[in-house]
């Protein structure tokens, strides 16, 4: 048994020793913390990755997934976020065809699996990094470390900062990433089970398949590669049994010795590094051509420090960035869903009493390596470097050291590194409870601990479950979060709560998607030059903001300055040029300055982009009724109708046309369909009416004319002929008789 485990031999009791009982218990407290948020809505990014993403429906061809990024984006694009996580997609989209469509509950349930089944999957890795490889005779694996690895299994299941990645569906792809990089890490481990650790000799088979799970691991979250970094610091110290510090002490003082270190002799060592060498760079090389354009264009709002014109100050914040991860790490207590957005005010001078954290930090750091170096207990020093290759490998994608992120501090990156952070503090549970006689109190810690990390996954689960607690539990957290107010607005906004709303979106004077908001508020309440000042001032800002472009051309065209809001239009679809809300309202424009040709082929090119977009289906129908080519209307009617079958107002219009062409039988029909879906519709009763009374049916044109002004008594046209029609019936009593 490991000295470590014989340190913690009175904190852990001997009766959940046992595997099944250990990863029973693991299993169940995993599943504990996040229960609450199994019935939770979508959320925050889970609207874009999953409810509007059209990748996850039946109509998108599988193939397209290889060519998209994780939100539905073609790769090519030049506004592609590059996340390239297709296996990811295609679980959502599995998903979504199982459960019959986007209900959340399916989604979450997943998720809190995952988490419990990577948490089972830890207690055999921490069992394989803290007790060290090694096999029976027979093949199987020993865990000579149980008391640590379900210690450090329990802290890792209940981590709070996990909370992100579980209780938000698009932590979907840290979670499958995840899985799979343990599943290469065990894997890598079985290329040893049936050489008994020989010198030079393994199973190519189990290092060549560790290889393709990192691959998939990567296919399902970009962090997923690095199994390959931590696979070969493993074979390096567990296998190779390399003393780095006895190897650069003998480089310094030019020992010739050198040469007889086992692991320079040892062929098959330096085979599994070229294959994993070689492995790593060609899935890179593919993921990078995959990508297409290069990397993806952040705003300095999303990763200020990354824009700064000093080096010092860019390495200043980035280290400062660091010791916030850590910190998240060790006291998870002030969570939040987005940390960007003057969040973390920049570090500018060195007087800033917040250089003292990174500073902390690299004194903790420097400490724990020089013990990993030092020690002369080769347990302890294997111990220390494989926890602090855990922790640090996987989060060297989100360091912004090899390539510009688009974040601060994002908690779902911390989900491979905390397994580090929990190895190193059983670690320090165990050199603690060594060094004192005071055991029940170090349980009592321990237990306090866990109890506490529970807690606050629950408490921080049912924050997740709807965007409401979301958000407004980011408001103590990050006051000055751009964001935060801007998603609090938005709440506010969609539950009609508008006056609340713009105090929200007012508090983000140079936010581009607050300002663009707020102005559309105003435009609804009629205050169009302040609308038209705060979109103009968007577009300033961010000039490929379509949306916002889009947005003042509605405006400028309600001001009835046609050629302005025609040039915001242009400028919007050269932008995003699959826009077809931009093409319906330019086609309203058109219609406004009599341009039906033009009006004609805006709305068309609106449908080719959206099938499904009724209103330009419509108005299209409409305008060709107005202008006397019915042919042509009701061929346009029909062929929406093809489309969208049990749309009532293309019912509505299309009969309208059908009337006027007297074919008043397949008329009475389509109008009576679409009372039946819209039946308190007053203009469909009075229509109806309508064409009963140019078909003579005068008794049916009475009824629907008195359900219509009953519906709506205000409406001058029905009464008017409502009027001709009872003179009309007078008439004919009076003829009668």
């Amino acid at each position: 048994m490991a000295e470590l485990d014989a340190d913690l031999d009175r904190i852990i009791p001997s009766s959940v020793l046992p595997p099944f009982w250990a990863k029973l218990v693991v299993g169940f407290v995993s599943l504990l913390c996040f229960a609450r948020s199994y019935d939770g809505d979508f959320v925050f990014d889970d609207s874009e990755a999953i409810i509007n993403n059209k990748d996850l429906r039946a109509e998108t061809p599988l193939g397209d997934l290889w060519h998209h990024d994780f939100w539905g984006s073609r790769l090519s694009s030049n506004t592609s976020h590059k996340s390239y996580r297709p296996l990811t997609v295609l679980t959502f989209r599995i998903n979504y065809y199982l459960s019959g469509g986007f209900h959340p509950m399916s989604f979450h349930v997943i998720n809190i699996l995952l988490h419990g089944g990577i948490s089972v999957l830890m207690v055999d890795v921490f069992s394989v990094l803290l007790g060290g490889l090694q096999y029976t005779s027979r093949g199987r694996r020993l865990n000579l470390a149980p008391r640590s690895s379900l210690l450090a299994a329990l802290l890792f299941a209940t981590h709070p900062v996990h909370t992100e990645c579980v209780a938000g569906v698009v932590g979907r792809a840290d979670l499958l990433g995840a899985l799979f990089f343990l599943l290469s890490f065990l894997g890598y481990c079985k290329a040893f089970r049936e050489t008994g650790n020989k010198e030079g000799t393994h199973s190519t088979f189990w290092v060549l398949l560790s290889i393709l799970l990192g691959t998939v691991a990567m296919l399902c979250k970009e962090q997923g590669i690095t199994v390959l970094g931590l696979n070969a610091v493993f074979d390096i110290l567990v296998i190779g049994k390399l003393n780095v510090l006895e190897m650069v002490q003998k480089v310094l003082h030019k020992d010739r010795s050198l040469e007889n270190i086992g692991m320079l002799r040892n062929g098959g060592l330096l085979f599994r590094m070229t294959l994993l060498a070689s492995g790593g760079a060609g899935v890179l090389y593919m993921r990078w051509k995959i990508m297409g354009t290069g990397p993806p264009a952040f705003t300095e709002v999303d990763n200020p420090a990354s824009f700064a014109d000093s080096m010092l100050v860019r390495a200043i914040n980035y280290n400062y960035y660091y010791s916030l991860n850590a910190w998240l790490l060790l006291c998870p207590w002030w969570l939040c869903f987005d940390w960007s957005m003057g969040c973390v005010p920049l570090i500018k001078s060195a007087g800033d009493w917040r250089v003292t954290a990174p500073a902390a930090l690299w004194l903790c750091l420097i400490g724990l390596i020089c013990r990993a170096l030092c020690s002369e207990d080769n347990h302890k020093r294997r111990i220390l470097t494989l926890g602090l290759g855990f922790l640090i490998i996987p989060f060297l994608p989100a360091s912004n050291l090899f390539f510009r992120v688009g974040f601060v501090v994002a908690e779902r990156v911390l989900y491979l590194p905390s397994a580090g952070f929990c190895m190193l503090l059983t670690f320090g549970f165990g050199a603690l409870s060594k060094h004192t006689k005071k055991k029940k109190l170090i349980a009592g810690v321990v237990l306090g601990i866990l109890f506490i990390n529970i807690l606050r996954c629950m408490i921080r689960s049912g924050e997740w479950r709807n965007e409401e607690e979301l958000f407004r539990s980011a408001l103590s957290v990050c006051p000055l979060n751009a964001k935060v107010h801007y998603n609090v607005g938005k709440n506010l906004a969609d539950k009609g709560h508008q006056t609340a709303a713009v105090r929200y979106y007012r508090l983000n004077p140079k936010y581009v998607h607050a300002m663009n908001n707020l102005g559309n508020i105003l435009k609804e309440r009629n205050e169009l030059q302040e609308a038209e000042e705060l979109l103009s001032l968007a577009v300033q800002i961010q000039p490929d903001f379509a949306a916002a472009w889009m947005n003042l051309g509605i405006v400028q065209n309600s001001l009835k300055r046609f050629e302005a809001a025609e040039q915001s239009y242009r400028t919007a679809i050269k932008h995003r040029r699959k826009y077809p809300d931009c093409y319906y309202n330019l086609g309203r424009l058109y219609a406004d300055l009599n341009r039906h040709v033009d009006a004609l082929n805006a709305w068309r090119n609106t449908t080719v982009l959206k099938p499904e977009h009724s209103l330009a289906w419509n108005n299209m129908i409409i305008l060709l009724d107005n202008t006397g080519n019915l042919a042509q209307a009701e061929a346009v009617g029909r062929e929406a109708l093809e489309l969208i079958p049990n749309d009532h107002s293309l019912m509505f219009s299309l009969a309208n046309v059908l009337g006027k062409s007297q074919k008043y039988k397949e008329s009475e029909a389509l109008f009576l369909k679409a009372i039946k879906a819209h039946p308190n519709a007053a203009s469909y009763h009075g229509n109806l009416a309508v064409l009963y009374h140019r078909w003579g049916h005068l008794s049916l044109a009475k009824k629907h004319y008195e359900i219509s002004l009953q519906l709506d008594p205000t409406a001058s046209g029905t009464k008017e002929n409502y009027g001709l029609l009872r003179r009309k019936l007078e008439q004919m009593q009076k003829k009668d008789v």
